[in-house]
C-alpha cells in the first residue's frame, strides 16, 4: 500500500500542468474584466449612443459591480451542487448574452439592466475560477495552476482595454461589445473541449456562511483583500489627476500600459514563489507598496519617479489575486468556494469605496492626499498578515487541504 501511494505520489510530481484548461479559466477572468472596464474608455461615445450624460454613462459600471455584490454569494450557495463545468458555462453564457443586449441595445434602462445582469455573471465567475483551478492539479502544483488562471486580468488591464477603446473608436462602442460576444462564444467551445468537469458538493460536504466566516483565518484574509485592495483602487480610480500632478495628464495610457506590464511580470514571479513563499510574497508586495506610496508623498512632482513608482506598484499588484484568493482557499477548506464568493463581494466592495473614498479626498485636499492615506491602508493590511502566522497566510510551504 505505501509502495502504490509513494508511485501515485511521484506520479503527481511529474504530471504536467493541463494548461489548456488553465488558459480557458484565465480568458474568462479576461472576459470579466473586460466586460467591466471597458464602458470607462468609450464613456463619451456610449453617452452619445445611448443620448445620455457621461454621468448617467457611468452608472453602467456602477451596475455591473452592483450585480456581482449583490449575487456573488448567494449564486455560489445556490450552485454548489451542479457540476461545476455547467456552473462555468453558465456564467459565460451570461456574458454573452448580456453583452450582446448591450451591444444592440438602443435603450438606457435596458443596456443598464444588462450591464447589471453581465455583473451576476463575474460574481459567479470570480467564485468559480480560482477553486475550480486548485481542482484540476495535485496540491503542489496549486499555485502555478492559480498563476496561469489568474493572468487574465493583467492581460486585460495592460492590452484589452486599450485595444477595446481603440475598436470602440475606430468602428463603435457597439462593435466593441459584439467582438466580447463573439470571443466568449469560442471560449464556449474552448470550455466544451479542454475543460474538466467535476462533481458539485453533496449535502455532507456543503458548509453554512456562518461556519466558513468563523473559520480561523478566513476574516483576517477578507480583512487583508479589503485594506490592500481600497489602497490600490483610490489611486489607480483616479490616476489621471495624480499624474497631473508632474504633468502627466496626456499620458494615462502609456502608465497604465507600464503598470499593467509590470502586473503581467508579477504573475509569472508569483507562480515560482506562491507554493513555498506565499506569507513572504504577500507581506513583501504590502510593505514595498507602502514604500512606493511614500516615495509619492515626496516625489510626486517628478515624472520618471512617478514612472518608477508605477512600475514598481504594478509588480506589487499583479500577483495580488493569486497570493489572496490562494490564502483564502487553503484557510478556508470544503468552504473555499463560499470563502471566494466573500472574496468575490469584498474585492468589489472595496474597488466602490475606493471611488467613493478616492472622490472625497480628491475634492477636499488635492491628489496629494492619496498617498499618506494609502501608507495608513497597508501599514493596517501588513500588521494584520503578520499577525495571521498561524491561520491565513502560514509561513513556510503550502500544504492545502
Amino acid at each position: 500500500m505505501e509502495k502504490e501511494l509513494a508511485l501515485t505520489e511521484q506520479d503527481a510530481a511529474t504530471e504536467p500542468l493541463p494548461i489548456s484548461a488553465l488558459l480557458a479559466l484565465a480568458m474568462t477572468g479576461f472576459i470579466c474584466i473586460i466586460t467591466e472596464t471597458l464602458p470607462a474608455g468609450l464613456l463619451p461615445q456610449m453617452a452619445a449612443g445611448l443620448n445620455i450624460s457621461n454621468a448617467l454613462a457611468g452608472q453602467t459600471v456602477t451596475a455591473y459591480a452592483l450585480g456581482s455584490l449583490i449575487a456573488a454569494i448567494p449564486l455560489t450557495i445556490a450552485t454548489q451542487s451542479w457540476r461545476r463545468r455547467n456552473v462555468l458555462l453558465l456564467a459565460i453564457a451570461g456574458f454573452l448574452i448580456f453583452n450582446s443586449i448591450t451591444a444592440l441595445s438602443a435603450n438606457y434602462w435596458l443596456t443598464l439592466t444588462a450591464r447589471f445582469f453581465a455583473g451576476v455573471a463575474a460574481g459567479l465567475s470570480w467564485s468559480l475560477l480560482a477553486g475550480y483551478a486548485r481542482r484540476m492539479v495535485a496540491i503542489h502544483q496549486q499555485g502555478k495552476a492559480m498563476a496561469i488562471a489568474m493572468v487574465g486580468t493583467p492581460i486585460a488591464l495592460s492590452l484589452g482595454l486599450p485595444l477595446g477603446t481603440w475598436l470602440g473608436g475606430v468602428l463603435g462602442w457597439r462593435s466593441a461589445f459584439a467582438v466580447i460576444s463573439a470571443l466568449t462564444l469560442v471560449l464556449v467551445v474552448w470550455v466544451l473541449a479542454k475543460v474538466p468537469d467535476y462533481p458539485g458538493q453533496s449535502r455532507h460536504e456543503r458548509m453554512p456562511l456562518l461556519k466558513v466566516l468563523t473559520t480561523p483565518g478566513v476574516r483576517p484574509v477578507l480583512s487583508v483583500v479589503i485594506a490592500w485592495m481600497l489602497a490600490h483602487n483610490i489611486l489607480y480610480t483616479y490616476i489621471a489627476p495624480f499624474l497631473q500632478l508632474a504633468g502627466l495628464g496626456s499620458q494615462v495610457d502609456v502608465v497604465l500600459l507600464v503598470f499593467g506590464l509590470s502586473a503581467l511580470l508579477a504573475i509569472a514571479v508569483i507562480g515560482r514563489l506562491i507554493d513555498h513563499h506565499l506569507r513572504s510574497s504577500v507581506l513583501v508586495s504590502l510593505a514595498v507598496f507602502a514604500l512606493v506610496s511614500l516615495g509619492f508623498m515626496g516625489f510626486s512632482h517628478i515624472p520618471a519617479a512617478l514612472y518608477l513608482g508605477v512600475a514598481v506598484w504594478g509588480l506589487t499588484f499583479g500577483g495580488a489575486a493569486t497570493l489572496l484568493q490562494t490564502a483564502l482557499a487553503d484557510t478556508a477548506g470544503e468552504g473555499a468556494d463560499i470563502a471566494l464568493s466573500m472574496n468575490v463581494v469584498a474585492w468589489n466592495g472595496a474597488i466602490a469605496a475606493g471611488g467613493i473614498t478616492g472622490g472625497i479626498l480628491l475634492n477636499h485636499w488635492g491628489a496629494l492626499s492619496f498617498p499618506p492615506v494609502l501608507v495608513a491602508l497597508l501599514i493596517v493590511a501588513f500588521v494584520i498578515a503578520w499577525r495571521a502566522s498561524e491561520h491565513g497566510f502560514r509561513a513556510g510551504a503550502r500544504t492545502g487541504h
